[in-house]
């Protein structure tokens, strides 16, 4: 992936318009006029916006049967984002997680045995 590709991508996930158009799509192709549908505060060439900046970006993959355009979710480009930026801190992040687990669970242990009372002469 060049840079330009995940320059694209990042650029079309900073909208949460747009991450809301993926989440529609993800359920399954939509023609365009149900995805406008689904964004009554916005006018149709808002979100035809929208769309052309995921199309650049190349996470939504759009085709032309007559009049009507079916636009479907392409999720490879953004599992290559997540590979490249997000999966080279995986094992920081888990390595992170074990050690909260441990410390939550030695925590844990330390409060539930009972306390000794002190025995007064």
């Amino acid at each position: 992936m060049s840079k330009a590709d995940s320059d694209e991508i990042w650029k079309a996930l900073a909208d949460p318009t747009r991450r809301a158009i993926l989440d529609l799509l993800r359920d399954g192709a939509k023609q365009t006029t149900e995805i406008v549908q689904q964004f009554p505060q916005l006018s149709r060439f808002g979100v035809m916006k929208h769309l052309e900046v995921l199309r650049a970006s190349k996470l939504v993959n759009t085709r032309s049967e007559g009049r009507v355009r079916i636009n479907s979710l392409n999720a490879a480009p953004l599992r290559d984002a997540v590979e490249r930026w997000i999966g080279k801190y995986e094992g920081f992040w888990a390595n992170t997680m074990l050690r909260i687990r441990d410390d939550a669970e030695s925590t844990a242990v330390a409060k539930s045995k009972p306390k000794k009372k002190r025995r007064t002469p």
